[in-house]
């Protein structure tokens, strides 16, 4: 048995929008990072930092399709991908998976803390496209390095 991360989420926002929202690093920073050493584009490796954390982390193996889905890599173990659905209604639905691994203990903590992560990516790109909320502001302050 393989083990994948899940999260999906329709957001009340155009395709377009919501892909801009996803590669753009000036609309990143308002939603799920703090810093970005650039735009997602294919081939292109770009480095994240989070605000809770003082590393920084690669994002490998950019590959962006048409603006219907982005991958990467981000643990060399797994890929993440996005895919991006039209809906009839002018909506989108955001689908993520990463994976996969083998089932074990450690990886099945992995799974559900990434689970839970991509499904917080999704609320915090929601309440920013739809609300102009930053929902991750002091939400993980908890975490942060005492050093």
């Amino acid at each position: 048995m393989k083990l994948t991360a899940r999260a999906t989420l329709q957001i009340q926002k155009q395709h377009e929008e919501v892909f801009e929202a996803i590669v753009n690093p000036e609309h990143m920073t308002q939603y799920f990072i703090s810093e970005s050493s650039g735009r997602m584009e294919t081939g292109k490796d770009i480095v994240w930092k989070f605000p809770e954390f003082n590393d920084k982390y690669p994002v490998t193996q950019v590959d962006v399709s048409s603006h219907d889905s982005v991958s990467f890599v981000w643990d060399q173990e797994t890929v993440v991908r996005i895919s991006l659905e039209k809906q009839a209604d002018n909506s989108t639905v955001v689908r993520i998976t990463e994976g996969e691994k083998v089932l074990n203990d450690e990886n099945l903590k992995w799974t559900i803390g990434n689970t839970e992560g991509w499904a917080n990516f999704l609320a915090c790109l929601k309440a920013y496209l739809e609300y102009g909320v930053q929902l991750r502001t002091g939400a993980f302050d908890f975490m942060k390095s005492n050093s």
